[in-house]
């Protein structure tokens, strides 16, 4: 018997996947009896809407969606994500060549780093941020940089702060807003700085963009390809997982600068054969609807979001409501730091919160909480955490 380890070397690199270790954690607790509440996955709990499901119905019994997909998408596909940016954000996008569709943001954050980046180059990941920012990278061979977000710039990064060394070498930078996991939004020329020091370092921008239609409180949130110049030195991912509760359906677009998206597809015809045609369909009725069934699912989320910061506050924990996104992210205790803090919220309250350090450095001594829970299961767990906090 060989004693050669399986796997990869770069597989060492790589910590355990912070969502799988949540779910691992889930099925231990319930294997041993216990009712555990997970506010740790943001996977929305609500259908996805019946219109969505229905197209699919008709699509999955059509023959013509059964063969090898074009890695470029359906033309209708494209048209459609090129029409909701234009309704959506004013921005206007060649389907031919500004447009492709990924499965899901994962899969393209994960993937880009493979079209862009070699051995040595740097790529600028938020911190605290999702973790395939920095997991892609590592993969390629890439140096991820963590780019610490500021509680006190609004959970925005100091562009100022980047060593000079650092912005030499960049290739990516990872934005996120609405942000996972703080909940921040952009109101001022954040995307405006980062086009220039873009423009400045000849690097690339890729805007996170999953939880553009979730937001609360008036504020709109905006396309980083509505920024003047943005399109000349990025690209934005958009998914429709959270948008339309379609997370495991894996449908989502790459939009913005053709050489980049001309990179990416190469990539793509060596690895897949694109979205399947029916899913395909779906998405084109989810986009082109009247979103009227986003604007019931922002409303469930604010009402949520609600519940759950008064509680917190009551208990004395310090935070911001978020404006988008369908997280809370709060300090933890004064003595606690972010493990400690969710090891005891899970072994003595039963509830499932995300330790912040799991997003990167800059996340230690906070937790994140995601609002994808009913509503007597969300205060079920408050409770829970305000008698443990109290005690």
């Amino acid at each position: 018997m060989s004693t050669r380890p399986v796997g990869a070397r770069r597989l060492g690199l790589l910590p355990p996947y912070l969502f799988a270790e949540i779910e691992r954690k889930i099925a231990a607790k319930k294997a041993e009896g216990v009712d555990v509440i997970s506010l740790g996955i943001g996977d929305p709990d609500t259908p996805t809407p019946e219109l969505v499901v229905r197209r699919m119905q008709a699509a999955v019994a059509d023959p013509g969606t059964h063969q090898y997909p074009s890695n470029r998408g359906r033309e209708g596909f494209r048209d459609a994500v090129a029409g909701f940016y234009d309704r959506r954000f004013g921005v206007t996008l060649d389907p031919a060549n500004e447009v492709i569709p990924v499965l899901g943001a994962k899969e393209a954050i994960a993937n880009i780093n493979l079209a862009l980046l070699d051995p040595g180059d740097v790529a600028l990941a938020s911190d605290p941020g999702y973790p395939v920012y920095t997991m892609g990278p590592l993969l390629v061979g890439a140096e991820p940089v963590p780019m610490p977000l500021v509680p006190e710039l609004g959970f925005q990064p100091d562009f100022s702060a980047i060593p000079a060394d650092v912005l030499e070498r960049a290739r990516i930078m990872y934005l996120n807003y609405p942000n996972n996991p703080t909940g921040a939004v952009v109101e001022d020329d954040l995307f405006t700085r980062a086009v220039a020091l873009a423009r400045e370092h000849d690097f690339i921008i890729v805007h996170d963009n999953a939880y553009s239609e979730i937001t609360y409180d008036g504020y709109v949130a905006p396309s980083f390809l509505a920024t003047p110049g943005a399109a000349d030195v990025g690209v934005e991912v958009f998914s429709l997982s959270k948008t339309y509760n379609m997370t495991g359906w894996r449908s989502g677009a790459v939009v913005g600068n053709p050489d980049v998206l001309g990179a990416y597809w190469q990539l793509k015809t060596n690895l897949d054969s694109g979205m399947f045609e029916a899913v395909q369909e779906a998405s084109i009725a989810a986009l082109d609807s009247d979103q009227a069934s986003v604007a019931a699912m922002c409303e469930i989320y604010c009402r949520r979001r609600d519940i759950l910061v008064d509680a917190l506050r009551t208990i004395g924990l310090e935070l911001t409501p978020p404006k988008g996104a369908i997280y809370v992210w709060a300090r933890v205790p004064e003595g606690e730091t972010s493990a400690s803090f969710t090891e005891k919220v899970l072994e003595q309250a039963a509830v499932v919160i995300s330790p912040g350090s799991a997003y990167g450095p800059s996340g230690e001594g906070f937790v994140r909480m995601s609002l994808t829970v009913p509503d007597d299961r969300l205060i079920e767990a408050a409770e829970r955490i305000a008698g443990l906090v109290n005690a």
